[in-house]
């Protein structure tokens, strides 16, 4: 599977979150790793998106789409916050 960096969902996650999510501040679940969502590991190869921790691999984020309307698990993150430039 090819990796890509956040940048990689800019649109898709525009779309669901109104807003680019692209510097907001975000905490793995799994291991407490902070950054922002530009740096998560993403993978596009499977039937929808999966976000991943970059240090340790923990799923953070999924997004598939179903008749037209997109279905969006984020129970991955310890803790999203709003992007920088709306802050």
């Amino acid at each position: 599977m090819t990796r890509y960096d956040g940048n990689a969902i800019a649109g898709t996650l525009e779309a669901i979150f109104g807003a680019d999510m692209t510097t907001a501040g975000c905490t793995c679940g799994g291991c407490g790793r902070s950054g922002v969502v530009a740096e998560v590991a993403v993978y596009l190869d499977g039937p929808g998106l999966v976000a991943r921790c970059p240090s340790c691999d923990h799923v953070l984020l999924v997004v598939t789409q179903r008749r037209g309307m997109y279905c969006v698990d984020r129970a991955g993150f310890a803790q999203l916050s709003t992007p920088s430039a709306l802050a």
